[in-house]
């Protein structure tokens, strides 16, 4: 059973509240230093889990993956899953979205290299790989508008 398009734009548009809610609550927390980085991009990336899999990845985030973007300096803003609706049904592909907030693109590429070379980045891409987890990724890069509470 599949997503209709009324449902995946339903989610989408949760997600992205989603984001947009943690934003807002990052700016109020650190309000001085987001608007000190005004090369700020951030990053919004959408695992879609294989069908089944969502608390193993949500696991592997929770147990390995947040350490590990923390040791390479790539700062999480906060990451989500569906509550309610179809998005939030088990037997339909599942969505965990996080997102990384970077001083501008230079860094978010040097980093995710970093991370990318990290022996334990490697080992859990090798575990990935055997007990898959995830169907694809979706990751867009945003920078704030001229509007933006946070910058």
């Amino acid at each position: 059973m599949r997503l209709s398009a009324l449902g995946m734009t339903a989610c989408g548009i949760t997600l992205v509240s989603f984001a947009a809610g943690s934003l807002i609550t990052a700016n109020v927390v650190h309000g001085n230093q987001a608007r000190a980085e005004s090369n700020r991009v951030f990053e919004l990336r959408i695992y879609h889990a294989v069908p089944g899999k969502m608390p193993a990845l949500e696991a592997r985030f929770r147990d390995t993956t947040s350490k590990l973007l923390a040791k390479h300096d790539l700062k999480v803003v906060g990451y989500w899953v569906a509550e309610d609706g179809a998005a939030a049904d088990q037997t339909l592909n599942s969505t965990f979205v996080f997102m990384v907030a970077h001083a501008n693109r230079e860094e978010a590429e040097r980093n995710w290299q970093a991370m990318r070379a990290d022996p334990g980045f490697q080992e859990m891409l090798k575990s990935e790989q055997a007990n898959k987890s995830v169907e694809k990724i979706d990751a867009t890069y945003m920078r704030p508008t001229d509007f933006s509470p946070l910058k």
